[in-house]
């Protein structure tokens, strides 16, 4: 256990070791080899770069180098990243095999390695982090210590500041306090609705109760979303400490953290963060020398989308099936164990220490009047630039997608982007200005949900993207409440038949009809938001499902069953090469005859494209 004054020796000393790590200028011989240990890096050898480097430094007996295993830098679509400090030089797509030469011509002789380092929107080589395009316009909070730190090392988080917001909260503050710097800073949650922080803690410590629980949502389930995993992976102790000072606010000792079992890097380093605040003392009984005691367990969910749902997530915990409870009495009032239950996502939590230490008015200068502070976004689909931002709240789509994702690849236009993933809904081009935060998004019909941002190209067809987010709701539906169950399914039959070519005029209305009767009467977020795909590609894209409909066409021939393949007689010269490829034998003709194809029989499946030398298909 660490008294107070150990942990200020522990964050003197080792504040001056890592100073190089934020500092360019610092004065130090030592150098710090940062290699990122997130998800995306790791499965693309990181793990072996990093063991290759410490091999290679100590076979040729280099001194004043360490290798740092880091959590996300971000900028995903350049992976695996290495990063040197204190110069800041970035090099990108580094393999296992490169560590000799980044050895050899960076650290032994001075020398940057030019090929590998990373190309900016432009196409021109960027030397340092900060310059590149993807990085200027971000303002990191959230994901302060994402890539800076080494996540398994609490030392590290100690040397940036790490639990001094708990400190100056349990010795300098009452509850009260607390909560009244978080509702002042205007901090909302982060994990789609956007409730007020403040409020929501004020309203759990209202109610009297001998015992209470702080839950951190870490059931991150929407499509393409990564915020929350990389925060766990990167920066852990960031949640644990703030899910302490949130337990001192409303007068918890308890806290769980449900996580999806999925996530096997960011559960392994809860553990070891776990694991390391209670050897500190930082987790367990009279934290600080202080009345005041708290733990963390952690719940391993099985990956039921529903489960992200507040409630459901409380059922899941308690080890029941998964299923949303009927509102009110809400969880403030009775959640775990029919206890008072404060429940935040991992993002939310993630801004605490900071709002904390630099206070109120410092964060609700950020933002926009009424959404506050920074947003995290999973930036993925059809953009050069895929990774992991964070920007004030109030920046426009097309400052994420053009100025820091980089544009739309091989030359192709944006034609939508996807919020709040399957809750959420479509922003097409003309709104690519309108900015980001919770009221702008929710006047055009989508929503800011935890911050999954799919970016698509003119080459997708909005009337798929529907269907592909409708299955996944349907699939995904506990099946408590009828409207859900039954209603999402019915919407789906109906697209389908739309894509099939087989949609009448009268199925527009009962989608239409049918979808707004499933946001009134399903139970739970999960059904009161699975329409939202279908409503806001309707409302922007009408003419695709006009053109499905009517003239049996998808513009973008991603529906199959509206796709014709077709062989242009002045290109085939008979050579009878697709009819022998083709699975089905739908190419019909005899000898050096040009070729036609049963579209009767066709299934589109593309080989007889790929087979003719003459390209006279498609």
């Amino acid at each position: 256990m660490k008294t107070i004054e150990e942990l200020h020796k522990i964050r003197e000393e080792k504040k001056k070791e890592l100073e190089l790590r934020v500092n360019t200028q610092a004065d130090t011989r030592e150098k710090h080899i940062l290699v990122c240990h997130g998800t995306g890096c790791t499965s693309s050898k990181s793990p072996l770069i990093l063991e290759n480097f410490k091999k290679i430094l100590k076979e040729k007996n280099i001194e004043n180098v360490r290798v740092i295993k880091t959590g996300c830098f971000g900028l995903c679509a350049k992976g695996p990243i290495v990063i040197i400090r204190p110069e800041d030089t970035f090099y990108a797509q580094v393999t296992p095999e490169d560590c000799e030469e980044i050895i050899q011509t960076h650290i032994v002789e001075g020398n940057k390695v030019e090929r590998l380092l990373c190309k900016d929107i432009d196409g021109k080589k960027v030397e340092k982090l900060d310059e590149l395009s993807f990085y200027k316009k971000q303002k990191r909070i959230a994901l302060k210590n994402c890539g800076v730190i080494n996540p398994e090392n609490i030392d590290e988080y100690i040397a940036f500041d790490g639990y001094l917001a708990l400190e100056r909260v349990l010795t300098n503050m009452t509850q009260n306090d607390v909560i009244a710097i978080i509702s002042n800073s205007g901090l909302r949650g982060r994990g789609g609705a956007g409730f007020p922080t403040g409020k929501k803690w004020q309203f759990t410590k209202d109610v009297e109760a001998d015992q209470k629980y702080v839950v951190c949502n870490a059931d991150e389930g929407d499509p393409g979303a990564f915020m929350d995993r990389s925060i766990l992976e990167g920066d852990p102790h960031s949640v644990l400490e703030a899910m302490a000072i949130a337990g001192f606010a409303i007068g918890a000792n308890r806290g769980f953290i449900y996580v999806r079992a999925e996530y096997p890097i960011a559960v392994k380093r809860l553990k070891i963060a776990i694991d390391q605040a209670r050897e500190y003392g930082i987790l367990g009984n009279n934290i600080f020398g202080t009345e005041f005691s708290f733990d963390i367990e952690i719940r391993l969910g099985a990956g039921a989308f529903v489960c992200g749902e507040e409630t459901a997530l409380l059922e899941s915990i308690e080890g029941k099936r998964g299923q949303p409870r009927v509102k009110p009495p809400f969880p403030a009032v009775s959640g775990l164990w029919k206890q008072p239950t404060l429940i935040n996502n991992v993002e939310t939590y993630a801004n605490i220490a900071q709002i904390i230490l630099k206070g109120a008015e410092w964060y609700s200068s950020i933002g926009t009047e009424t959404s506050k502070g920074t947003k995290v976004f999973a930036l993925g689909g059809n953009v050069n630039n895929i990774g992991l931002v964070e920007v004030p709240m109030g920046t426009t789509l097309r400052e994420i997608v053009f100025d820091i994702g980089g544009g739309i690849p091989n030359g192709r236009e944006f034609k939508a982007a996807q919020t709040g993933g399957p809750s959420g809904g479509c922003i097409p081009k003309e709104n690519l200005d309108v900015p980001i935060d919770y009221e702008s998004l929710k006047q055009i019909g989508s929503m800011m949900g935890s911050g999954g941002l799919i970016v698509m190209d003119d080459t997708k067809c909005m009337v798929s993207l529907a269907k592909f987010y409708l299955q996944f709701t349907v699939s995904e539906s506990c099946g408590k409440c009828t409207p859900c169950r039954i209603g999402t399914k019915r919407m789906l039959e109906i697209l389908e038949k739309i894509t099939q070519g087989k949609g009448e005029e009268k199925d527009l209305e009962k989608l239409d009809k049918l979808a707004k009767n499933i946001i009134r009467a399903s139970v739970c977020g999960l059904g009161q938001t699975a329409p939202n795909p279908v409503l806001s590609t309707m409302k922007y894209f009408m003419d695709e499902y006009k053109e499905h409909v009517y003239d049996k066409k998808c513009r973008t021939n991603e529906c199959k069953e509206l796709a014709k393949i077709t062989i242009d007689p002045e290109k085939c010269k008979g050579c009878g090469l697709c009819q022998k490829n083709c699975p089905v034998g739908a190419i019909k003709g005899e000898a050096r005859d040009i070729r036609t194809i049963d579209q009767s029989i066709c299934i589109k499946c593309g080989t007889c494209i790929a087979k003719c030398p003459f390209h006279a298909i498609s």
